[in-house]
Protein backbone atom coordinates (compact mmCIF):
# COMPACT_ATOMS: atom_id res chain seq x y z
CA UNK A 1 0.00 0.00 0.00
CA UNK A 2 0.87 3.87 -0.71
CA UNK A 3 2.67 5.72 2.47
CA UNK A 4 -0.04 7.96 3.76
CA UNK A 5 0.88 11.52 3.24
CA UNK A 6 -0.72 14.47 3.64
CA UNK A 7 -0.74 15.42 -0.16
CA UNK A 8 1.34 17.69 -2.34
CA UNK A 9 1.63 21.09 -2.11
CA UNK A 10 1.93 22.52 -5.96
CA UNK A 11 4.61 25.41 -5.70
CA UNK A 12 2.32 28.08 -8.18
CA UNK A 13 0.26 29.31 -5.86
CA UNK A 14 3.69 30.89 -4.07
CA UNK A 15 5.17 30.41 -0.69
CA UNK A 16 2.38 32.33 1.45
CA UNK A 17 -0.34 29.96 -0.07
CA UNK A 18 1.92 27.27 0.41
CA UNK A 19 2.72 27.91 3.96
CA UNK A 20 -1.10 28.50 4.88
CA UNK A 21 -2.39 25.36 3.13
CA UNK A 22 0.45 22.78 4.39
CA UNK A 23 -0.27 24.41 8.01
CA UNK A 24 -3.71 23.87 7.94
CA UNK A 25 -4.23 20.57 5.88
CA UNK A 26 -6.29 17.67 6.57
CA UNK A 27 -4.73 14.59 6.41
CA UNK A 28 -7.04 12.13 4.63
CA UNK A 29 -5.27 8.01 4.19
CA UNK A 30 -6.60 7.38 0.75
CA UNK A 31 -5.43 3.46 1.64
CA UNK A 32 -7.34 2.33 -1.56
CA UNK A 33 -5.96 4.53 -4.14
CA UNK A 34 -3.58 1.69 -5.07
CA UNK A 35 -6.05 -0.39 -6.54
CA UNK A 36 -7.10 -0.39 -10.41
CA UNK A 37 -10.91 -0.90 -9.67
CA UNK A 38 -11.11 1.96 -7.30
CA UNK A 39 -11.75 4.75 -9.15
CA UNK A 40 -14.21 2.69 -10.98
CA UNK A 41 -16.75 2.33 -8.38
CA UNK A 42 -17.84 5.69 -8.12
CA UNK A 43 -17.24 8.76 -9.81
CA UNK A 44 -17.51 10.90 -6.27
CA UNK A 45 -14.29 12.93 -5.08
CA UNK A 46 -13.36 15.14 -2.27
CA UNK A 47 -11.89 18.20 -2.93
CA UNK A 48 -10.36 20.65 -0.13
CA UNK A 49 -10.14 24.83 -0.64
CA UNK A 50 -8.82 26.69 2.06
CA UNK A 51 -8.31 25.47 5.50
CA UNK A 52 -10.99 22.66 6.64
CA UNK A 53 -13.32 23.73 3.94
CA UNK A 54 -14.19 20.11 2.09
CA UNK A 55 -16.72 19.91 -0.38
CA UNK A 56 -17.97 16.35 -2.89
CA UNK A 57 -18.00 16.92 -6.68
CA UNK A 58 -18.71 14.28 -9.29
CA UNK A 59 -15.68 13.51 -11.86
CA UNK A 60 -18.36 13.09 -14.96
CA UNK A 61 -15.85 13.38 -17.17
CA UNK A 62 -13.48 10.64 -16.15
CA UNK A 63 -10.46 12.87 -15.98
CA UNK A 64 -7.56 11.11 -14.62
CA UNK A 65 -7.49 12.61 -11.09
CA UNK A 66 -5.43 11.46 -7.74
CA UNK A 67 -4.37 13.31 -4.52
CA UNK A 68 -2.68 16.57 -5.06
CA UNK A 69 -4.05 17.46 -8.15
CA UNK A 70 -5.91 21.04 -8.09
CA UNK A 71 -9.03 20.78 -10.01
CA UNK A 72 -11.75 23.56 -10.77
CA UNK A 73 -15.12 22.71 -10.14
CA UNK A 74 -18.58 24.05 -10.20
CA UNK A 75 -19.59 26.85 -8.04
CA UNK A 76 -22.63 29.04 -7.08
CA UNK A 77 -21.79 31.08 -9.23
CA UNK A 78 -18.92 30.83 -11.39
CA UNK A 79 -16.56 28.28 -10.63
CA UNK A 80 -13.74 27.50 -7.24
CA UNK A 81 -10.20 25.79 -7.25
CA UNK A 82 -9.42 23.10 -4.76
CA UNK A 83 -7.16 20.00 -4.02
CA UNK A 84 -8.15 16.90 -4.24
CA UNK A 85 -7.80 14.76 -0.99
CA UNK A 86 -9.64 11.53 -2.02
CA UNK A 87 -11.03 9.73 -4.81
CA UNK A 88 -13.52 6.32 -4.84
CA UNK A 89 -14.77 4.04 -2.83
CA UNK A 90 -13.72 6.50 0.45
CA UNK A 91 -15.47 9.21 -0.78
CA UNK A 92 -19.48 7.33 -0.21
CA UNK A 93 -18.04 6.35 3.39
CA UNK A 94 -17.22 9.81 4.07
CA UNK A 95 -20.40 11.43 3.21
CA UNK A 96 -21.65 8.79 5.31
CA UNK A 97 -19.24 9.45 7.98
CA UNK A 98 -20.12 12.86 8.04
CA UNK A 99 -24.03 12.77 8.02
CA UNK A 100 -24.68 14.64 4.49
CA UNK A 101 -28.23 14.06 3.18
CA UNK A 102 -27.72 13.81 -0.34
CA UNK A 103 -31.56 15.18 -1.10
CA UNK A 104 -30.09 18.70 0.29
CA UNK A 105 -26.56 18.53 -0.70
CA UNK A 106 -26.13 19.18 -3.97
CA UNK A 107 -23.17 17.85 -5.98
CA UNK A 108 -21.81 20.10 -8.59
CA UNK A 109 -19.19 18.93 -11.19
CA UNK A 110 -15.68 18.75 -11.25
CA UNK A 111 -14.87 21.25 -14.66
CA UNK A 112 -11.29 20.26 -15.71
CA UNK A 113 -8.10 20.53 -14.17
CA UNK A 114 -6.70 23.48 -13.14
CA UNK A 115 -4.35 25.57 -15.62
CA UNK A 116 -1.74 27.98 -14.89
CA UNK A 117 -3.90 30.56 -15.65
CA UNK A 118 -6.71 29.36 -13.09
CA UNK A 119 -3.62 28.97 -10.78
CA UNK A 120 -2.55 32.70 -11.29
CA UNK A 121 -6.11 33.85 -10.93
CA UNK A 122 -6.65 31.83 -7.85
CA UNK A 123 -3.40 33.24 -6.08
CA UNK A 124 -4.30 36.82 -6.75
CA UNK A 125 -7.97 36.28 -5.13
CA UNK A 126 -6.75 34.93 -2.24
CA UNK A 127 -4.08 37.64 -1.81
CA UNK A 128 -7.04 40.33 -1.19
CA UNK A 129 -8.29 38.05 1.58
CA UNK A 130 -6.38 39.54 4.15
CA UNK A 131 -7.05 43.39 3.65
CA UNK A 132 -10.52 42.29 3.08
CA UNK A 133 -10.97 40.78 6.16
CA UNK A 134 -9.70 43.71 8.00
CA UNK A 135 -11.84 46.02 6.23
CA UNK A 136 -14.96 44.03 6.82
CA UNK A 137 -14.21 44.12 10.62
CA UNK A 138 -13.92 47.61 10.61
CA UNK A 139 -17.97 48.03 8.64
CA UNK A 140 -19.22 45.67 11.12
CA UNK A 141 -17.91 47.71 13.90
CA UNK A 142 -19.23 51.06 12.29
CA UNK A 143 -22.50 49.45 11.91
CA UNK A 144 -22.48 48.31 15.92
CA UNK A 145 -22.85 44.60 15.34
CA UNK A 146 -21.89 42.05 17.90
CA UNK A 147 -19.83 39.84 15.64
CA UNK A 148 -16.18 39.31 15.13
CA UNK A 149 -15.49 38.28 11.25
CA UNK A 150 -12.68 35.73 11.60
CA UNK A 151 -11.45 34.56 8.17
CA UNK A 152 -12.79 35.83 4.65
CA UNK A 153 -12.11 32.93 2.02
CA UNK A 154 -12.43 34.25 -1.90
CA UNK A 155 -13.75 31.57 -4.34
CA UNK A 156 -11.40 30.67 -6.88
CA UNK A 157 -12.82 33.09 -9.63
CA UNK A 158 -13.03 36.24 -7.60
CA UNK A 159 -16.19 36.67 -7.59
CA UNK A 160 -17.54 35.55 -4.17
CA UNK A 161 -16.31 35.74 -0.91
CA UNK A 162 -17.43 33.71 2.21
CA UNK A 163 -17.61 35.94 5.64
CA UNK A 164 -16.82 33.29 8.77
CA UNK A 165 -17.99 35.04 11.88
CA UNK A 166 -18.50 34.69 15.32
CA UNK A 167 -20.89 35.92 17.86
CA UNK A 168 -22.93 35.47 20.81
CA UNK A 169 -26.39 35.36 19.74
CA UNK A 170 -28.59 36.15 16.91
CA UNK A 171 -26.89 38.68 14.72
CA UNK A 172 -29.14 40.70 11.49
CA UNK A 173 -26.79 41.73 9.19
CA UNK A 174 -28.77 42.16 6.11
CA UNK A 175 -27.67 45.83 6.19
CA UNK A 176 -23.79 44.92 6.56
CA UNK A 177 -24.07 42.21 3.07
CA UNK A 178 -25.35 45.66 1.51
CA UNK A 179 -22.29 47.60 2.46
CA UNK A 180 -19.63 44.62 1.86
CA UNK A 181 -21.02 44.08 -1.66
CA UNK A 182 -20.60 47.42 -2.60
CA UNK A 183 -17.37 48.18 -0.50
CA UNK A 184 -15.17 45.13 -2.39
CA UNK A 185 -17.84 44.15 -5.37
CA UNK A 186 -18.03 40.58 -4.97
CA UNK A 187 -20.96 38.53 -4.16
CA UNK A 188 -21.48 37.76 -0.59
CA UNK A 189 -21.60 34.66 1.84
CA UNK A 190 -22.13 34.74 5.43
CA UNK A 191 -21.30 31.68 7.29
CA UNK A 192 -21.22 31.71 11.70
CA UNK A 193 -18.47 29.44 13.38
CA UNK A 194 -18.05 28.50 16.92
CA UNK A 195 -14.53 28.63 18.69
CA UNK A 196 -13.29 25.85 18.03
CA UNK A 197 -14.17 26.28 14.04
CA UNK A 198 -12.11 29.50 14.41
CA UNK A 199 -8.86 27.77 15.61
CA UNK A 200 -8.71 25.30 13.28
CA UNK A 201 -9.24 27.95 10.29
CA UNK A 202 -6.65 29.86 12.26
CA UNK A 203 -4.33 27.22 13.30
CA UNK A 204 -1.41 27.42 15.75
CA UNK A 205 0.40 25.07 18.10
CA UNK A 206 -1.12 23.70 21.37
CA UNK A 207 0.77 23.76 24.53
CA UNK A 208 1.77 19.81 23.64
CA UNK A 209 3.78 21.34 20.83
CA UNK A 210 2.19 19.73 18.36
CA UNK A 211 -0.06 21.40 15.73
CA UNK A 212 -3.71 21.90 16.70
CA UNK A 213 -6.05 18.89 16.12
CA UNK A 214 -8.83 20.91 14.80
CA UNK A 215 -6.45 22.25 12.12
CA UNK A 216 -4.84 18.86 11.28
CA UNK A 217 -6.98 15.88 11.34
CA UNK A 218 -10.07 16.59 13.20
CA UNK A 219 -13.73 17.14 11.13
CA UNK A 220 -16.18 16.78 13.68
CA UNK A 221 -16.42 18.30 17.01
CA UNK A 222 -17.93 16.93 20.23
CA UNK A 223 -18.85 18.56 23.40
CA UNK A 224 -16.22 18.96 26.09
CA UNK A 225 -16.91 18.62 29.80
CA UNK A 226 -15.20 19.60 33.16
CA UNK A 227 -16.15 15.33 33.96
CA UNK A 228 -13.70 14.22 31.74
CA UNK A 229 -11.18 15.96 33.52
CA UNK A 230 -12.40 14.60 37.05
CA UNK A 231 -12.40 11.19 35.34
CA UNK A 232 -9.08 11.21 34.47
CA UNK A 233 -7.82 13.41 37.72
CA UNK A 234 -6.82 16.18 35.83
CA UNK A 235 -6.26 19.07 38.01
CA UNK A 236 -9.37 21.42 37.62
CA UNK A 237 -7.20 24.38 36.42
CA UNK A 238 -9.02 26.56 33.83
CA UNK A 239 -5.74 27.87 32.49
CA UNK A 240 -4.55 24.48 31.59
CA UNK A 241 -8.05 22.98 30.68
CA UNK A 242 -8.56 25.58 28.15
CA UNK A 243 -7.23 25.26 24.21
CA UNK A 244 -6.28 28.19 22.20
CA UNK A 245 -9.93 28.87 21.30
CA UNK A 246 -10.48 29.59 25.66
CA UNK A 247 -12.48 26.44 25.41
CA UNK A 248 -11.77 23.34 27.24
CA UNK A 249 -9.68 21.26 25.03
CA UNK A 250 -10.62 18.74 22.55
CA UNK A 251 -7.94 16.03 23.45
CA UNK A 252 -9.61 15.74 26.96
CA UNK A 253 -12.17 13.09 25.45
CA UNK A 254 -9.70 10.89 23.79
CA UNK A 255 -9.16 8.37 26.81
CA UNK A 256 -12.60 9.00 28.44
CA UNK A 257 -14.24 5.64 26.98
CA UNK A 258 -10.53 3.83 28.47
CA UNK A 259 -10.95 5.36 31.70
CA UNK A 260 -14.95 4.73 31.59
CA UNK A 261 -14.52 0.94 31.34
CA UNK A 262 -12.17 1.01 33.70
CA UNK A 263 -13.61 2.73 36.61
CA UNK A 264 -16.45 0.17 35.85
CA UNK A 265 -14.91 -2.06 38.12
CA UNK A 266 -14.92 0.25 40.96
CA UNK A 267 -17.28 0.47 43.49
CA UNK A 268 -18.89 3.91 44.75
CA UNK A 269 -17.22 6.59 45.97
CA UNK A 270 -19.93 7.50 48.34
CA UNK A 271 -19.75 4.20 50.29
CA UNK A 272 -17.39 4.38 52.91
CA UNK A 273 -15.26 1.32 54.25
CA UNK A 274 -15.76 0.22 58.21
CA UNK A 275 -12.52 -1.25 60.47
CA UNK A 276 -12.30 -1.69 63.28
CA UNK A 277 -9.48 1.16 64.32
CA UNK A 278 -10.96 3.91 61.75
CA UNK A 279 -13.84 4.80 58.54
CA UNK A 280 -12.02 5.35 55.31
CA UNK A 281 -13.46 7.76 52.68
CA UNK A 282 -12.59 7.76 49.08
CA UNK A 283 -9.71 9.99 48.32
CA UNK A 284 -8.82 9.86 44.75
CA UNK A 285 -8.67 6.67 42.25
CA UNK A 286 -6.68 5.37 39.68
CA UNK A 287 -8.76 3.54 36.75
CA UNK A 288 -5.22 2.50 34.99
CA UNK A 289 -3.73 1.19 37.85
CA UNK A 290 -7.03 -0.68 39.38
CA UNK A 291 -6.85 1.08 43.19
CA UNK A 292 -8.25 3.59 45.25
CA UNK A 293 -6.75 5.39 47.92
CA UNK A 294 -8.52 6.13 51.28
CA UNK A 295 -8.66 8.27 53.82
CA UNK A 296 -9.36 8.33 57.01
CA UNK A 297 -10.92 12.31 56.88
CA UNK A 298 -13.98 13.51 54.18
CA UNK A 299 -11.93 16.54 53.07
CA UNK A 300 -8.49 16.20 53.90
CA UNK A 301 -5.84 13.98 53.16
CA UNK A 302 -5.21 11.85 56.14
CA UNK A 303 -3.86 7.99 57.07
CA UNK A 304 -4.11 7.32 53.17
CA UNK A 305 -4.24 3.75 52.13
CA UNK A 306 -4.18 2.44 48.62
CA UNK A 307 -6.08 -0.80 47.43
CA UNK A 308 -7.09 -2.97 44.77
CA UNK A 309 -10.83 -2.45 43.61
CA UNK A 310 -11.34 -6.20 44.34
CA UNK A 311 -10.05 -5.59 47.96
CA UNK A 312 -12.77 -2.69 48.02
CA UNK A 313 -15.58 -4.69 47.33
CA UNK A 314 -14.84 -7.33 49.73
CA UNK A 315 -14.65 -4.90 52.93
CA UNK A 316 -18.17 -3.42 51.62
CA UNK A 317 -19.68 -7.12 51.69
CA UNK A 318 -17.75 -8.14 54.88
CA UNK A 319 -19.33 -4.72 56.08
CA UNK A 320 -22.83 -5.46 54.90
CA UNK A 321 -22.76 -8.85 56.89
CA UNK A 322 -21.79 -6.96 60.15
CA UNK A 323 -18.48 -7.35 59.93
CA UNK A 324 -15.50 -5.47 60.49
CA UNK A 325 -11.67 -6.25 59.44
CA UNK A 326 -8.61 -5.27 61.66
CA UNK A 327 -7.43 -3.13 58.63
CA UNK A 328 -7.62 -2.08 55.37
CA UNK A 329 -4.04 -4.21 54.29
CA UNK A 330 -3.42 -1.43 51.88
CA UNK A 331 0.18 0.06 50.89
CA UNK A 332 0.26 3.00 53.99
CA UNK A 333 1.69 6.03 51.94
CA UNK A 334 4.49 8.31 53.19
CA UNK A 335 4.60 11.94 54.00
CA UNK A 336 6.21 12.49 50.62
CA UNK A 337 4.12 10.43 48.41
CA UNK A 338 0.55 12.48 50.38
CA UNK A 339 2.27 15.66 48.79
CA UNK A 340 3.04 14.18 45.10
CA UNK A 341 -0.66 12.77 44.41
CA UNK A 342 -2.02 15.94 46.36
CA UNK A 343 -0.51 18.61 43.99
CA UNK A 344 1.58 20.22 46.97
CA UNK A 345 4.60 18.69 47.86
CA UNK A 346 7.46 20.68 49.65
CA UNK A 347 8.30 23.62 48.39
CA UNK A 348 11.38 24.41 49.95
CA UNK A 349 12.80 21.52 49.02
CA UNK A 350 13.95 23.91 46.18
CA UNK A 351 16.09 26.16 48.81
CA UNK A 352 18.54 23.31 50.04
CA UNK A 353 21.83 23.51 49.16
CA UNK A 354 23.94 21.15 47.53
CA UNK A 355 26.54 20.08 49.79
CA UNK A 356 29.96 21.14 48.71
CA UNK A 357 32.79 19.26 47.34
CA UNK A 358 36.17 20.31 49.32
CA UNK A 359 38.31 18.29 46.84
CA UNK A 360 40.96 19.73 45.17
Amino acid sequence: MKKNTTGNIPQELGASATKRNSAHMLPVCDWLSDLPENTQLTDLIEVQFKNTRKGYFHNSAHLPLEKGVKVVVEANPGYDLGEVVLTGKLVELQIKKNKIDASRYEIRQVLRIATEEDLEHAKQAHAREHETMIKARELAKSLGLEMKIGDVEYQGDGSKAIFFYIADGRVDFRQLIKVYAETFRIRVEMKQIGARQEAGRIGGTGPCGRELCCSTWMINFSSVGTGAARLQNISPNPQKLAGMCAKLKCCLNYEVPVYEDASKAFPSRNIPLETKDATYYVFSTDPLAGTLTYSTDQHIPANLVIIPAARAHEVIAMNKRGEKPVSLEGNRMEEAEIGYQTGHGELTRFDRKKKKNHRR
